[in-house]
């Protein structure tokens, strides 16, 4: 039976895979800050596309072959019609000319290399150095997390499994197995009858009996099989159960009155930027979206993001709805619970401290991690208040936050990675 082995791998068809991804590695902490200020840039709904960021040129270039000193050439250069050979020629006054970084009152500068990042690149540079805080191990789930691990060959499996130079590997040492002894004695054969055919004597009726043997026997030799099923090796892998981190995030916007629609936009970009790193880097978290006026409500993605809802403003309302929640689906024994909530601070006074014994009483004693962002400048009442639970408790963060520029490097200092010793 005749195999035939196609390598459909999709890496098969770009060859300079390797290439770029040893240069991604090679300049990555020069990436990560082009990403860092790409980001000042762009929309926030646009952070997910492929983006073209550019990293200084010095230390990047590649070895080149060039002509040694001696010789004769003649070159062509088109469009030239104002330099002769010899000439030197001037750099442009007030910069390095198109394309490069920055202009210069020298005519000197740097250039600069502009490439493509893919989406997941982009992403994988955006969200790497950041992680939930104080996030721990809590029971497994009810249906066990598996992770495939490589477990060495086997002889069957899925073809996209197949192991092709493992593979060929075997169908050698299988064809030299079967193939050497009747190599060797078809040479016999064949040394046999040159030695017959140099005798004088008549010897037709022993060259006839030689060359059917010689004939059956490489005829043996060219039915063994390039490759045999038998020779087919494929990875192997099984599947080994993964402690799973369980947790949850509560996303917690006001919309009341007093948030006009730039402080509504800077707390939407805050939460689709923690949207988007808890969806990228944890597989398995949940997330509740929580809006409140005078009253509060939990609400889908869309309209969480899109409703134009609005009223008067009692925060107090989504804390309790939080703590209700909390309650009926979320176990802190069995969830890492995290908080974020995004308000102008502006609130009745009455409930005001309302708020914070209802962080500090029901809500932080459940939590791993809960961040208050403020989207003014103004000392509200609401912020006063929570400065004495930043004062006591170290898993509340609070920030202040006033432009859309603010916002990511806000976000990355609540999320950063903790250095634990």
């Amino acid at each position: 039976m005749l195999h035939q082995i196609i390598d459909r791998r999709l890496s098969g068809k770009n060859k300079s895979i390797a290439n770029r991804e040893r240069f991604l590695r090679r300049f990555r902490a020069a990436i990560h800050r082009s990403v860092t200020e790409a980001v000042r840039d762009r929309g926030i709904k646009e952070i997910e596309n492929a983006k073209s960021i550019s990293i200084p040129r010095k230390g990047i270039s590649e070895p080149i072959f060039g002509h040694g000193p001696g010789g004769k050439r003649e070159m062509v250069h088109p469009g030239n019609q104002d330099y002769l050979q010899g000439d030197r020629i001037a750099r442009p006054d007030g910069g390095q000319g198109g394309g490069g970084s920055s202009a210069s009152d020298q005519g000197e500068g740097e250039d600069e290399f502009v490439f493509q990042l893919s989406r997941e690149e982009f992403m994988q540079y955006f969200f790497e150095d950041l992680e939930l805080p104080r996030l721990i191990k809590t029971n497994l789930l009810a249906v066990p997390s598996w992770k495939n691990m490589r477990a060495g060959y086997s002889t069957d499996g899925s073809p996209n499994n197949i192991d092709i130079v493992r593979s060929l590997r075997s169908s050698l040492g299988r064809r030299i197995a079967l193939g050497s002894p009747l190599v060797v004695r078809l040479r016999e054969l064949e040394l046999l009858m040159e030695t017959l055919k140099a005798d004088p004597q008549d010897r037709r009726e022993e060259i006839k009996r030689l060359e059917d043997d010689i004939h059956h026997l490489k005829g043996r030799i060219w039915r063994i099989p390039f490759i045999d099923p038998f020779d087919l090796r494929y990875v192997n892998r099984v599947k080994v159960p993964q402690p799973s981190s369980r947790a949850v995030m509560f996303c917690v916007m006001d919309v009341s009155g007093s948030m006009d629609e730039q402080r509504k936009d800077l707390s939407k970009r805050f939460f689709i930027l923690l949207y988007l790193f808890l969806t990228r880097n944890y597989e398995h978290i949940e997330v509740v979206f929580i809006r409140h006026h005078t009253r509060a409500d939990e609400v889908d993605e869309e309209t969480f993001f899109h409703s134009q809802e609005s009223g008067g403003t009692v925060v107090s309302s989504a804390l309790e709805l939080m703590k209700q929640i909390i309650d009926e689906r979320y176990p802190p024994g069995d969830w890492n619970i995290y908080g974020a909530q995004a308000s102008d601070g502006d609130n009745w006074n009455d409930d005001s401290p309302k708020c914070r014994q209802l962080l500090e009483l029901e809500i932080l004693p459940r939590s791993r991690y809960f961040a208050y962002i403020q989207v003014t400048v103004e000392e509200q009442n609401l912020w006063t208040e929570y400065q004495q639970i930043a004062a006591v408790n170290p898993q509340f963060a609070m920030k202040k936050v006033q432009a859309a520029s603010e916002i990511y490097p806000v976000f990355r200092e609540l999320f950063e990675k903790q250095v634990h010793s």
